[in-house]
């Protein structure tokens, strides 16, 4: 069976146009700012699965001069459509040769490789955007743990599929976001932490550090699980 990508879809993509970061999806962003002023030096960035470009209009924000890539055409023509001013590029399969060797100081990665169904495409992308860091560039890979596939959240739902506590690394898992209109459920690979590990050596990369963000009694939303299970992993990245 060929995965498809849940997010190569033009209704699906007018959706997830509306989000921005709410609930379970603010836990994911929150500690960027920090993380990436701890980690990077120089204000190039590439944003590698942009989507509609929530994640590389936070790099701008920041300071960044950021391009957002993805391979899903409808989510560039949103990202254009709602950033006019931005720069966007649609990367069909995953090609990034239009870049050069070395150009950038980050590359952000937000639930990209959640997506991403084998080792080897996983290695593939990997070892490219290495190829693209400059020597003190860092890779921040921001993914779903396989806990958030077995829980609740604020922000997403996963009762209806008790089949994902069956799921090993590779398989298929079904979440649906609750925060979105469209209330299909999306199909993710989950992919445990060790496992990451293996595909990070064999791209060339070596962890620096891990962050695993928990939500805060103080903070203005109703958590679920968030205060006591990280829906998210955060991974600093450089090249060995």
């Amino acid at each position: 069976m060929v995965f498809k990508n849940s997010y190569e879809d033009d209704a699906y993509a007018a959706a997830y146009a509306k989000l921005e970061f709410p609930g379970t999806y603010y836990l994911a962003f929150r500690d960027l700012p920090e993380i990436l002023a701890s980690h990077v030096e120089g204000d190039q960035a590439l944003d590698v699965g942009c989507g509609t470009g929530r994640s590389t209009r936070l790099l701008c924000k920041l300071g960044f001069d950021a391009v957002g890539v993805d391979i899903a055409e409808e989510m560039i023509q949103k990202a254009r459509a709602l950033d006019p001013s931005g720069k966007y590029s649609l990367v069909p399969d995953g090609d990034l040769s239009q870049f050069a060797n070395d150009t950038f100081d980050a590359a952000l990665s937000a639930f990209t490789f959640d997506n991403i169904p084998t080792a080897e495409k996983k290695i593939a992308l990997l070892s490219e955007l290495a190829r693209l860091l400059r020597k003190s560039g860092r890779i921040i890979n921001l993914v779903s743990s396989p806990e958030i596939y077995l829980n609740e959240w604020a922000s997403f739902t996963t009762k209806d599929f008790p089949e994902n506590a069956q799921a090993r690394c590779g398989d298929r898992v079904k979440i649906i976001v609750t925060a979105l209109d469209d209330k299909r459920p999306v199909a993710d690979i989950v992919w445990p932490d060790e496992d990451y590990r293996e595909v990070y050596g064999k791209s060339g990369l070596e962890v620096v550090e891990v962050y695993r963000p928990l939500g805060r009694a103080d903070e203005p939303y109703f958590w679920v699980s968030e205060t006591t299970i990280p829906p998210w992993v955060i991974y600093v990245l450089r090249k060995i």
